[in-house]
């Protein structure tokens, strides 16, 4: 799967850098693009303002933070549910409360981690990657 993207959206210069080096820590060698805020992640994921002219591969892989600038987290998700439902989304998040990993579930995460991401669980979840699909 070395066509395999993740988006990380996580407005945290300091979790960004846990997520890549937790990720180099568990060998996941994946190109890794991220949104700083919940509305350019949907922007990335309609091709919409900067990102308007899809040059940018689809992820294959969403990993997600809950609070987000602008377009809160459970909202990106509801967007890819109704737009995207095949996309794998992880939500990773500094909220260890039952009602957010309820709802999580309900709105179709795959999965749900509390920061900061270690390795071993990193590597977990990427058995949730999809193959991009490729354009003929």
């Amino acid at each position: 799967m070395s066509n395999a993207l993740i988006l990380l959206v996580e407005d945290n210069e300091d979790d960004v850098f846990l997520m890549k080096r937790a990720m180099k820590k568990a060998g996941l060698d994946f190109p890794l693009r991220v949104a700083a805020n919940g509305q350019e992640a949907l922007d990335y994921l309609s091709f919409n303002g900067p990102f308007a002219d899809a040059k940018n591969p689809p992820p294959s892989l969403v990993f997600l933070d809950l609070k987000l600038p602008y377009v809160h987290g459970f909202e990106v998700l509801r967007w890819i549910r109704e737009n995207l439902p095949e996309l794998p989304v992880v939500m990773l998040t500094s909220s260890n409360e039952e009602r957010d990993r309820h709802l999580a579930a309900e709105l179709g995460a795959v999965a749900y981690l509390v920061k900061p991401p270690v390795a071993e669980t990193l590597a977990e979840t990427m058995r949730f990657l999809k193959a991009p699909e490729r354009k003929n």
